[in-house]
């Protein structure tokens, strides 16, 4: 099968490799760079199995039938499936996210090849595949939500934990082939890797149901790690230990040990804009909690800030803008929130950040390419996770990882 995927960031790029153990996979993107990075074997995102897979095709040890390009209506026009991952950036004059590029993608599909089959992969407010079915007069957009996180997007497309496919009735044996390709991936790699789950669950929903399902399970996410973040904030101010307290917590196996480590609220690409458009859908719904959820993210961050504060610092050291160990994305991450607070009152900041060596300042703030200058430099450094690294100046960092992990 010929699959075409517009867009080469974590959903597209993963998508990519996952697919084309099996299919010819065209990966679409708009930077002539990326191109040609994944074309000649390397991974212009930080991905263990992204860059173990195309390593091993490099190397021809295994084959991989992918080509990245930048033309995308070419791509489209041999394409049986077209997968669109591109971003949906929320948009908070719209009130919704911004689909623009989606929309763009299906007209261009649509006139050079009005047969293909188009996959959502993108997140979309609920109601949005119907709307678009409507206003193209076309049954032949799905929906498919994406449960992958960053930096290990590959692994979870390889360990799905359930594959979803939204369609309506007459759309059940594309969405049936389409979940089949995503099966075949994960069963069948051309690595050995950790089997996949012998059962992997295969949800057929209505395409509004299939898009609830996205929204619904990041908002819950992003409740527990408010939850876990409030009970840090109480140990904290009343002088208790919070990592006992969630050890506690989490014994109960109603509750699980996962997801619990605090941090400085949530963020990253998916969880902010998520929960905010959730909430825009329950516009004329009874709620408390998804408003409740997105203004303890903003609490967390005050209390972050304050409490780096009250330390009274000369010059307030930033190690690390990326949400996660071992990733170099750090869109929206929420230690960002927190130097806007700590930049509000007028107090410098120092970045250090490996991923902006190009860079000299980032956001109003100088960047220290050298770690040993940054550590002496910073009075208290702020660091969302824990690194071996600040060891020999642990008395100055300010970290909420109890557990050291993600």
């Amino acid at each position: 099968m010929n699959i075409a995927i517009a867009g080469a960031g974590y959903v597209g790029l993963s998508l990519a490799v996952l697919l084309s153990q099996h299919n010819h996979v065209d990966c679409i993107t708009t930077t002539a760079s990326k191109a040609e990075k994944i074309n000649s074997g390397v991974s212009p995102i930080r991905d263990r199995e992204i860059e173990r897979f195309l390593a091993a095709s490099r190397e021809g040890r295994i084959h991989l039938d992918l080509t990245a390009t930048t033309d995308a209506e070419t791509a489209y026009r041999r394409a049986d499936t077209v997968i669109i991952a591109v971003p949906t950036n929320y948009d908070e004059q719209l009130g919704c996210f911004d689909t623009s590029v989606v929309e763009k993608v299906i007209e261009t599909v649509l006139r050079v090849n009005p047969e293909a089959l188009m996959v959502i992969k993108s997140t979309i407010p609920m109601g949005y595949t119907e709307l678009v079915q409507e206003k193209y007069g076309t049954e032949k957009i799905l929906f498919s939500p994406e449960f992958l996180r960053e930096s290990r997007a590959l692994y979870d497309n390889l360990h799905p934990s359930r594959i979803i496919v939204g369609a309506k009735p007459a759309q059940r044996q594309a969405a049936e082939e389409f979940a089949g390709l995503l099966l075949r991936a994960a069963r069948e790699p051309l690595l050995e890797l950790e089997p996949a789950p012998e059962e992997i669950p295969a949800v057929f929903a209505g395409p509004t149901e299939a898009e609830a399902i996205k929204l619904f399970a990041n908002a819950y996410l992003a409740v527990r790690v408010s939850f876990f973040n409030e009970l840090d904030t109480y140990a904290q101010l009343k002088g208790l230990d919070a990592g006992r307290i969630i050890r506690g917590v989490c014994l109960d196996p109603r509750i699980g040990g996962h997801y619990n480590n605090p941090s400085f609220g949530y963020g990253g690409y998916c969880l902010p804009k998520d929960t905010v458009q959730l909430l825009a859908n329950y516009k004329d719904v009874p709620q408390n909690l998804i408003g409740a959820v997105v203004q303890s993210n903003a609490t967390r961050k005050d209390f972050i800030a304050s409490t780096v504060l009250a330390r009274r610092p000369r010059t307030v050291g930033i190690y690390r803008l990326t949400m996660k160990s071992g990733s170099d994305n750090f869109r929206t991450s929420a230690i960002q929130g927190v130097m806007e607070r700590i930049r509000e009152k007028g107090v410098p900041m120092l970045i250090y950040e490996p991923s902006l060596c190009n860079q000299d300042s980032f956001a109003g703030c100088r960047v220290e390419k050298d770690l040993t200058a940054f550590k002496q430099s910073a009075d208290v450094i702020l660091a969302n996770r824990w690194d071996p690294c600040l060891e020999d100046v642990r008395e100055k960092v300010y970290t909420r990882d109890l557990f050291f992990r993600d």
